[in-house]
Parts: structure tokens; C-alpha cells; sequence
């Protein structure tokens, strides 16, 4: 009994000086977008982020439980779903879980179906957190939409996301009479990790013959490369909230199972090879990204000194299942038209400046929804009423009104 009053007394300590160290943490060194007025609500949040990290993190260390599954325990806990007034099934295709999402209203034809893949580092996130998300899209749009619940950190790394969309999707679109789907009316489409995953799978499937082509594709702060983490979105928003440089990185390698003592190689861009740099650099420089969108004064630019044994353990970050900015002039020229949204506070930002210019350049038709006031993962917050920001609204009411316009 006296062990027992002992570890929980011990627990409680933990637990309250981990939380007071996090909102210390909180008041002095995160600073709040000047666009975003509700300051409060916004540390709020942030800080109820950072300390469940914190928290995870203490547990890891103590072998109890990985970060990442108390995350998404805590995360699944909190979801209050709302199907906006469509039905939901779960399912599964093979191994993978699904969950689809169908307007209860008749329809005089064929509709047009969503495939959406969650956003969350590889880490969080899943089919319960984006829940609300997928059934307004689905109700707002009139659409049959598929959101793929593929497997992750910690005991899943690369290529696992990318084998799971692909075959969840591929399985999909043969399958699609069965759901009431026009096949020329497809939208492939994801938020963060899961719209990098997206524009993957719209490239890995365009030669394919038996399978329907995608109408379009919604890219929402897409994860588009890894290579160069020196852009200026990088530079300005390195302790960017929800998403800093260095959170970014260590969820790259970790999936990708780098070792994290060369985190420092990446973010300098000393694993990239001069014959590399000359090849992509026309892609991946800071040359693309507007002006205004710049600091004044000297911008930093990949690579650094070559470091040949960091490109011997990242190489792997070359191939287009990681970065598909990489694709070849051909390659992106046949992509379907493309709604890219971005937001000003976000190291992802630039990302989806590059993949613009990359599809404009090659004649793919752009709608760019870029939020000023926008921060990474906004989106999720659009239903979650006192706690939603205006981002969040025009983020979502961005992507209904693209995928509604679609003919």
C-alpha cells in the first residue's frame, strides 16, 4: 500500500512539473502569429499539444509507452464525431482499414468520389481524427469519399504509407461501380504527409491502363520533399507552431529510418551531392519562391560541404516515393488539375510554392488558396467551433468550393 501511495504521489509530481516546465516553455518562447488574434485560445491549444509530446515523451523514455501511441490514444479519446449526415462504414481492404463515407440522399447518377489520406507526422493522426473532416467533405460535395487508415510510427517505417495508400487505393478504383462512383469524376486528395502521399500515388499511377484516371487532385500543406530544408519558409518558421523545422525532420527520420544523429546534415543539405544539387537545383532552390515571400538580406541556399557518409544513410530521401518534386518534366505534365492550400505560418509553406510553379511550368491547371493567416493543421480545427480560427474555415470552405466546381 505504501508503494502504491509512493508511485502515484511520484506520478502526480511528474506529471505537474512536466506540465508547469511546458507552460513555461508556452509564455516565454512561442510566439503567436501576428495575423491570429485570439491569442489566448491559440496558446491554449498549443500548449495542451506540446505538453501530450512532453508527456509521451516521458513515457517513452520510461519504456511504458511510445510517444506516438499515447498521442493518438489521447487524440482518438478527445473525437467527438459528427457525420455531418452521411453514412459510414468501416472496412477493410486486405489488411488496411477504411472508412467510407456515403450521402444518404438518392442520386440520379453516378457521384463523384474522394480518396483522402490523413495527415500526422507518420505518427498521429488516423481514421477517427479525421473523421469530421472527411464526412463534411463528403456532405458538402455530394461525394462518396474513402479515407485510408494506413499504418505508422512507431512500428511502421518506409515504405509502409506509401504501400498502404497505394493498395488501398488502386483496390478502390476497380471497385468503384460498386460504390455508385463516376470513374472520370476521381479526386485523390490528403492534409500534410497524407497530401504528399496523395501527390505520389497520382504520379506512381498514370501509366496504368486499367485503372480510372484521377479528375484532380486536392494537396492541402503538402509534405512535397526532403531535401531542401534551407528554403526561407524553413528559415523564418523554424519554432513554426504545431509543426517546427526540428519536430519536421526528426518524423522524417524517424519513418524513414534515418538515425537522428544526422538530422543536422539534412537540415544544412550536406548529404546532397554537387551533381544532385545541379541536377534539381532548377526545382528545389529558393530561386522559385516569390519575393515576397523572402526576408530581406541574404538567403541561405543547399547544399553545404559534401558529406559523403550522410548521403551513403539519407540517399534514400532522393527517391520520388519520398519527394516526388523530383518527377521529371513528363511525369508532371500529365498530372490532373491541382488545388494546392497553403499556409503563411507553416516550414511546409515553400513546399507547395515549389510543386506550384512545378505543375504551372508544365501547363497543369493551379487554384492556389494560400492563408495569410494560416498555420500547419488548421484545417482539423474548421467544426471545432470556439476552438476554430477563420484559417480554418477558409481552408475547408477552399476545398468544398474546388471539388464542387469540378465538371
Amino acid at each position: 500500500m505504501i508503494l502504491v501511495i509512493i508511485l502515484f504521489t511520484t506520478a502526480i509530481f511528474l506529471v505537474l512539473g512536466v506540465s508547469v516546465w511546458v507552460l513555461i516553455k508556452e509564455i516565454f518562447t512561442v510566439r503567436v502569429p501576428p495575423p491570429i488574434r485570439q491569442r489566448v485560445k491559440f496558446h491554449i491549444l498549443h500548449y495542451f499539444f506540446q505538453l501530450t509530446i512532453a508527456l509521451g515523451n516521458v513515457l517513452e523514455k520510461m519504456k511504458l509507452c511510445s510517444m506516438p501511441r499515447f498521442f493518438c490514444f489521447l487524440q482518438d479519446l478527445l473525437v467527438s464525431k459528427n457525420n455531418f449526415g452521411v453514412l459510414v462504414k468501416n472496412l477493410h481492404f486486405g489488411t488496411i482499414p477504411v472508412r467510407l463515407f456515403q450521402p444518404k440522399t438518392t442520386s440520379s447518377g453516378p457521384r463523384r468520389g474522394i480518396i483522402f489520406y490523413h495527415g500526422g507526422g507518420c505518427m498521429f493522426g488516423g481514421l477517427d481524427c479525421y473523421h469530421n473532416l472527411c464526412s463534411y467533405l463528403a456532405s458538402e460535395t455530394d461525394s462518396v469519399l474513402l479515407s485510408v487508415g494506413y499504418r505508422k510510427l512507431p512500428d511502421h517505417h518506409h515504405p509502409i504509407v506509401y504501400q498502404d495508400c497505394l493498395n488501398a487505393t488502386i483496390h478502390f478504383l476497380k471497385e468503384l461501380k460498386t460504390y455508385g462512383i463516376d470513374p472520370e469524376q476521381v479526386v485523390i486528395s490528403g492534409e500534410s504527409i497524407g497530401a504528399g502521399a496523395a501527390a505520389i500515388i497520382a504520379q506512381a499511377l498514370l501509366d496504368r491502363k486499367d485503372l480510372p484516371k484521377f479528375r484532380a487532385q486536392v494537396l492541402i500543406n503538402p509534405v512535397i520533399q526532403g531535401i531542401n530544408f534551407q528554403l526561407p519558409s524553413y528559415q523564418q518558421y523554424p519554432n513554426a507552431p504545431f509543426l517546427s523545422r526540428k519536430f519536421l525532420v526528426t518524423c522524417v527520420c524517424k519513418y524513414l529510418a534515418i538515425d537522428l544523429s544526422w538530422m543536422d546534415d539534412m537540415l544544412k543539405g550536406t548529404f546532397i551531392p554537387p551533381d544532385n544539387w545541379k541536377k534539381y537545383k532548377k526545382w528545389l532552390s529558393s530561386d522559385n519562391i516569390p519575393q515576397r515571400f523572402k526576408s530581406q538580406g541574404p538567403q541561405p541556399e543547399s547544399p553545404g560541404p559534401f558529406n559523403e557518409a550522410a548521403y551513403l544513410e539519407i540517399n534514400h530521401i532522393f527517391n520520388l516515393e519520398v519527394s516526388p518534386l523530383l518527377a521529371d518534366d513528363k511525369t508532371i505534365a500529365q498530372l490532373p488539375e491541382t488545388l494546392l492550400v497553403s499556409n503563411e505560418y507553416d516550414v511546409l509553406r515553400d513546399d507547395s510554392i515549389l510543386y506550384k510553379k512545378r505543375l504551372e511550368d508544365q501547363g497543369v491547371p493551379v487554384t492556389w488558396c494560400h492563408l495569410e493567416d494560416g498555420f500547419h493543421g488548421c484545417i482539423m480545427l474548421f467544426d471545432k467551433k470556439a476552438l476554430s480560427f477563420p484559417c480554418s474555415h477558409k481552408a475547408m470552405s477552399s476545398t468544398v468550393s474546388f471539388i464542387k466546381g469540378i465538371k
